[in-house]
């Protein structure tokens, strides 16, 4: 068998990134524009993702609020107005507030849901039907390591993530035989602004300074530090390529083995 160099045929590809104005929304963005993709920036901060995508080539920003009540839809909109259909969904949004689960009210789970369930949802009801339409597709979500093992004090961002876990892995049976694959990518300490909030938050509620919480932290990682962002996307980058075209209704960790689990 010849043994080439992998490509992963994302050449001209569009990727619509949510999220993607920092941490790793902005790492999966910069990885997929290198791998030839054109990629839609996207994120509250209109003007940070018009800067990001005039570093990349064939990038373009939007500024968009996934929350509001148009939000999915406009921000479908402006991307296929410049590229046209969109062939790659990298789902993304902020966690959550922390706290536990004993003091949740329901109204704490409402908004968990309307964050990190439903604007996704309706995101892939505009995408999904022309990517089974060509035969061709890639929807990843940018989800936590809580999916594989829920994390003390974001019983939140458990409860969506979960969910949205569990819809993507139904989904992903439903569709693969149109060519799309349906993935997760699990984080688990990279070295982002949201990563830097809760090692702080950590701080306020133990009395250990956000160093301490770090130092303490990395103790608990194989690798014996926190990820890198570039990591990360390379990996999420591969999800999105043609030679993952085999794997889908898969969690994949990327987490510097932190998560102890099979």
């Amino acid at each position: 068998m010849e043994v080439r160099c992998m490509d992963l045929g994302l050449t001209g590809r569009v990727a619509l990134v949510c999220a993607s104005t920092g941490g790793l929304g902005e790492a999966t963005a910069r990885a997929l524009a290198a791998e030839g993709a054109r990629v839609v920036v996207s994120g509250r901060r209109g003007e940070r993702a018009r800067e990001i995508a005039a570093e990349l080539p064939g990038a373009i920003g939007v500024q968009a609020d996934l929350l509001a009540e148009d939000g999915p839809e406009r921000l479908h909109a402006a991307a296929t107005e410049a590229f046209g259909p969109v062939e790659i969904l990298v789902l993304n949004g902020p966690g959550p507030k922390p706290g536990g689960a004993a003091g949740m009210s329901s109204g704490d789970v409402r908004q968990a849901v309307d964050a990190l369930v439903l604007p996704q949802q309706r995101l892939l009801s505009l995408a999904l039907p022309g990517m089974r339409d060509r035969g061709w597709g890639r929807v990843l979500a940018i989800a936590s390591s809580g999916v594989a093992a829920p994390l003390a004090n974001l019983a939140l961002s458990n409860l969506g993530r979960a969910a949205l876990a569990a819809y993507l892995k139904t989904l992903a049976a439903e569709v693969a035989a149109d060519g799309v694959t349906v993935n997760l990518l699990l984080p688990g300490r990279i070295s982002t602004d949201r990563v830097a909030e809760l090692d702080a938050a950590a701080a306020g509620r133990t009395g250990m300074t956000p160093e301490e919480v770090e130092a303490k932290a990395r103790q608990g990682i194989p690798i014996g530090r926190y990820g890198r962002p570039e990591e990360f996307g390379a990996v999420a980058a591969f999800l999105c390529g043609v030679p993952a075209s085999y794997v889908t209704g898969t969690a994949l960790r990327c987490d510097g083995g932190l998560v102890r689990t099979l």
